[in-house]
């Protein structure tokens, strides 16, 4: 019987990035994966994991009554640690810095069950900026027994730490693997008005521009600036065509309506499903975002990201020179974004360097790093410093 191994997905990016894990678990044949769900975002890893043709081997029956941070967090452990007491894997995944990572690598710690943080390694070096996942992924990186860093830059913040060299191995970043997985299924879209989007791109007709602006921080008059910066290059470039996936708050979609209503060739839509992002961001001309997960996939497709804040823990996007910090000012989304329009080149040079996070077989030496730790197979390679998908 094969060991098992729990990958614990509680939002859509958890349940994206470990989503090709399990299935390089399943093709090595070493491990068992469970997928188990921790019920933070239940009915989002559902339709992420759907994308990949698979879904949880277990979900957890979270109790909720306040919606606090607290009480999530106590909750999860709780009903993760009963799961592990009844099912005793060989080592627990956890990936990035949610709730979710923090709740399953403290459960998972606590039952003396090895600890792999997948995503390892990022810092912006301000627990307030992002809050609380900068604290978060600092947490489990005290608890991990391996970590996997996605880049060099992540590799060496962990070294900074002092965690033990042979404890941390670069792979990549597994969101590449499903990036390009999942845009290259051209599924169709739900959402006509987004497939006529992508269309008039494929078609050359326009110019895609993708929006987005969900983290919290962005809400308020941060997000009416971006508005106003989306409002005036629509107005400037006739050719170009925006989709903005708005945030589920109803507060917040009101917000982004209000800012732009009456802009024409804008569609603002509900989050989209992951294979729909994939696809448009495949086609876009530029991305206008504040998405950690965007950053890193933008890249990919060889498109430039500007990104709507004020740090980021993805360094590497501004070294390889394909994301630029704009944060929220309107006057500089909109001179850094016409740079972009007016001069080709610009963009192209933009993406020369490939993506710093991944060369698609991030998963491949995921599933052999966990095997290597539990003795059954040798340490991978790590991904060579010079990966590229150019």
């Amino acid at each position: 019987m094969l060991p098992e191994v729990f990958l614990i997905a509680g939002t859509r990016p958890e349940a994206i990035k470990l989503a090709p894990v399990a299935a390089a678990m399943r093709a090595a044949g070493r491990l068992a994966p469970v997928m188990v769900a921790s019920g933070q975002h239940p009915a989002m890893v559902t339709q992420a994991l759907e994308a990949f043709d698979t879904e949880a081997d277990v979900t957890l029956p979270l109790q909720r009554v306040t919606g606090s941070q607290p009480e999530l967090l106590t909750e999860m452990i709780k009903q993760l640690d009963a799961l592990l007491e009844v099912r005793k894997p060989a080592a627990v995944i956890v990936q990035g810095d949610t709730t979710t990572t923090l709740a399953g690598a403290m459960a998972a710690f606590w039952r003396r069950i090895p600890v792999v943080h997948l995503e390892a390694g990022l810092r912006s070096g301000d627990l307030d900026s992002p809050f609380p996942e900068e604290a978060n992924r600092k947490l489990v990186g005290q608890l991990a027994a391996l970590h996997l860093a996605p880049t060099a830059l992540a590799a060496t913040n962990l070294l900074d730490e002092s965690i033990a060299p042979a404890n941390v191995l670069i792979t990549g970043n597994t969101v590449v693997d499903a990036a390009l997985e999942i845009a290259a299924k051209e599924l169709p879209f739900d959402d006509a008005r987004v497939a006529a989007a992508v269309d008039a791109a494929e078609n050359g007709e326009a110019r895609l521009v993708l929006v987005t602006a969900h983290r919290r921080e962005s809400w308020g008059e941060p997000l009416d600036r971006i508005l106003r910066a989306v409002r005036r290059l629509v107005e400037a470039y006739p050719d170009i065509r925006v989709v903005l996936p708005a945030h589920a708050n109803p507060a917040v979609r009101a917000q982004v309506e209000a800012g732009l209503a009456g802009v024409p060739r804008v569609t603002i839509t509900d989050p989209l499903p992951y294979p729909a992002l994939a696809r448009v961001l495949s086609q876009a001309y530029l991305a206008l975002t504040d998405s950690g997960g965007i950053q890193e996939e933008a890249p990919s497709f060889q498109v430039p990201a500007l990104v709507l804040r004020e740090l980021t823990e993805r360094v590497e996007s501004l070294q390889a020179g394909c994301a630029k910090l704009v944060g929220t000012d309107e006057d500089l989304i909109v001179s850094e974004a016409a740079r972009l329009l007016d001069d080709p080149m610009l963009r192209q040079s933009m993406t020369a360097n490939g993506n710093p996070y991944g060369d698609g077989l991030a998963s491949q030496r995921t599933e052999q790093a966990v095997a290597a730790m539990l003795g059954l197979a040798s340490v991978p390679s790590p991904m060579p410093s010079s990966a590229s998908l150019v």
